[in-house]
């Protein structure tokens, strides 16, 4: 074998060990993403997953496990016979190159075997997955099911839910004030009893259905633990849904590099029980407290 084989040999499997212990990208940036909010994020981040609250996630990784163990078994059986080669067909004194050609049915058995599994893959696994997730979107209308509309801007969420109610109030560009009414939101008509938020709180055991737009650049609206993420796509109003199975804080990022403040756009998701989901809603509900001047 010479210089050269051994040089592609070696870096194959250099490459093969970082793989293996390099932990993956998003747990690198759950990790080192600077955290000036004193919140504790529920779940475990690490390179074998990370925690799934979802009804419908265990799918999603099922289909992810499956797809690895083959990307794996596929990268092995090239990776043998990369290896065989490199020493069957080395440089030898009295041997030349022979100008016949060859016969590879293994190869061709091989190539057919692959796209047979890839087609299984696509047709049993993520077509299926696909159309629950996309087609199966529970009823606006179901008194069970959660409304919730998700602005996006750089960089920041916006969390917007209808009143007592049940309906949004309007919105129009010239109502919007930074300071006050960051959405544009008419509290005139059926938005006097609407609640924005920094914050997304949802219920667990409920079907939610989040409507995603955005103010200015496209973004993407990523729930790790829940396996969500959407694109969000300015003068659009995009649906996605999904069901909680388990309490507790996590994280929403944005999965779009969106400008210079990209890594900074998150927001907190408050997985609650219902009680605790309407105490939230009534306290939200309550009208500031006005300053009384006489109390200092």
């Amino acid at each position: 074998m010479n210089r050269t084989s051994l040089a592609i040999l070696w870096a194959t499997v250099a490459l093969v060990a970082a793989t293996w212990c390099i932990e993956p990208t998003a747990a690198l940036a759950q990790s080192d993403a600077p955290d000036t909010s004193g919140i504790k994020i529920d779940g475990e981040y690490g390179p074998f997953g990370l925690t799934d609250v979802s009804k419908d996630g265990h799918h999603i990784d099922y289909l992810i496990d499956v797809v690895h163990y083959f990307m794996f078994a596929l990268f092995g059986g090239w990776g043998i016979f990369f290896v065989y080669c490199l020493v069957r067909f080395r440089k030898r004194a009295g041997q030349g190159a022979n100008s016949e050609s060859i016969k590879a049915k293994p190869a061709k058995y091989s190539e057919i075997a692959v796209a047979v599994i890839e087609a299984w893959l696509l047709l049993s696994f993520s077509i299926p997955i696909w159309a629950s997730v996309k087609n199966d979107i529970p009823m606006p209308t179901d008194d069970d099911v959660v409304r919730v509309r998700v602005m996006a801007e750089q960089f920041a969420w916006n969390f917007h839910y209808p009143g007592a109610d049940g309906k949004f109030g309007t919105t129009a560009p010239e109502n919007v004030d930074t300071a006050t009414n960051i959405l544009g939101l008419d509290r005139s008509g059926d938005g006097a009893d609407d609640i924005v938020s920094s914050e997304l709180h949802l219920p667990i055991n409920k079907p939610v259905i989040c409507e995603l737009s955005s103010k200015d650049v496209i973004h993407s609206f990523f729930i790790p633990v829940m396996r969500v993420k959407q694109d969000v796509v300015p003068g659009m109003r995009i649906p996605v849904w999904f069901e909680a199975v388990k309490e507790g804080t996590y994280e929403i990022a944005c999965a779009q590099l969106c400008g210079n403040n990209h890594y900074s756009m998150r927001a907190i998701l408050y997985l609650e029980s219902q009680a605790q989901y309407e105490a939230w809603l009534e306290e939200k509900s309550q009208p500031p407290e006005e300053f009384d001047e006489d109390d200092l």
